[in-house]
């Protein structure tokens, strides 16, 4: 795989088409309705987002299309892995935030990370979009894309499901802890 060029070669773009496949049809309720023909064809269009799919998939989000934008002709993709993934966990919310770090600094940040993958950090409204399909972040937490209002004071928001209902709850922008990563989505 080149990062330079974001392509992947064709086995690891067939590789990855198969395991999307596999996990749509297993999945219907998050897409009824919805053709894989169609899907596929979409992405086999726009490599550089079959890039960024394969990048959610490398890191554990377990990708998978949970919506249709009839106006934009874009299929939304979101990590569904049932926990945060684990490739994109231990990381503080930006880079002002990892740079704030005097001492033990992670290694990286959600932002920094989700842009090189050519993702968005869910928001929190799509986070609770996610949890109607499911249950997720049982035992971990995830960081969301946080209001500027927020962030200004040094904090960021994040969420997760305990006791059957989903919480959102806030932290210092440059915590990091084990359990919790950020889950993202792509539109193609």
């Amino acid at each position: 795989m080149t990062n330079r060029n974001k392509e992947l070669s064709l086995e690891q773009r067939e590789e990855l088409l198969r395991a999307l496949k596999a996990r749509f049809e297993k999945n219907m309720n998050r897409h009824k309705g919805f053709d894989w023909a169609k899907v596929q064809a979409k992405l086999e269009a726009n490599t550089e987002k079959l890039w960024s799919l394969n990048e959610m998939e490398r890191t554990g989000g377990e990708p998978d299309v949970i919506g249709h934008d009839k106006k934009k002709d874009e299929y939304i993709f979101y990590d569904c892995s049932a926990e945060s993934p684990k490739g994109r966990r231990s990381v503080c919310y930006d880079r002002e935030a990892l740079e704030s770090r005097k001492k033990h600094k992670p290694e990286n940040n959600a932002i920094d990370m989700a842009a090189a993958m050519g993702i968005e950090l869910l928001t929190e409204e799509q986070y609770r979009e996610l949890q109607k399909l499911g249950n997720f972040d049982t035992k971990t937490s995830s960081w969301v894309k946080t209001p500027v209002n927020i962030r200004k004071h040094g904090g960021a928001i994040f969420c997760d499901r305990r006791y059957d209902t989903v919480f959102v709850y806030h932290n210092g922008a440059e915590s990091y802890y084990a359990a919790r990563g950020f889950r993202g989505s792509l539109r193609v």
